[in-house]
């Protein structure tokens, strides 16, 4: 069992990483990542468009979650677009937590910053913490989900499933920071 947690562990760790040679290549892969959620974000929800474009900032992440009993992990990057200045801060993601569940989810996750305070704290401190339930299975463009849009303080967050298979209720905690790689 120790094992296959470990194996569990790294693959979801490995799926965090932006395979590529160069530093210029992997900005390339999570700026492809970010621009496919982007526009599968506004054909679900045409609205957000406006709101992301007149927020001070928004960031977009690619996640691999997994989920065996008890036991919740993930990782993931993505990049925080300061819609004022035009920066962009690359940044990676992991999660672990506990709780009743059985499962893989790929997932996409846009967050809108209603302040740049909000922003800037969530770029230099990154935390999360929180409960989820969701359930999902999606394969391509086959499936469904039953997650969506929350909102948390000053900001707003949609979470979209690529792909996966999921039922869990878990109470996790997600780190967010930045990716001295790739800044």
């Amino acid at each position: 069992m120790k094992n296959l947690w470990l194996a569990l562990v790294l693959f979801v760790t490995s799926i965090g990483t932006v395979w590529a040679e160069s530093v210029e290549e992997q900005r390339a892969n999570v700026m492809k990542m970010h621009d496919k959620a982007l526009a599968d974000l506004y054909e679900a929800k045409p609205d957000v468009k406006q709101k992301l474009q007149s927020a001070p900032g928004y960031a977009v992440f690619k996640n691999a979650d997994v989920n065996l009993l008890i036991a919740a992990v993930g990782g993931g990057y993505g990049v925080v677009n300061n819609n004022s200045s035009g920066k962009k801060t690359y940044m990676k993601m992991g999660t672990a937590g506990i709780g009743l569940g059985l499962g893989v989810k790929d997932f996409r996750a846009v967050f809108i910053f209603k302040t740049e305070k909000v922003m800037n704290s969530f770029i230099e401190s990154g935390w999360e913490f929180g409960g989820e339930a969701d359930a999902a299975a999606k394969a391509g463009e086959d499936g469904g989900q039953a997650s969506g849009k929350a909102v948390i303080g000053d900001i707003e967050i949609y979470q979209m499933t690529e792909s996966g298979l999921a039922l869990q209720a878990t109470i996790r905690g997600t780190k967010y920071w930045q990716d001295d790689e790739l800044n």
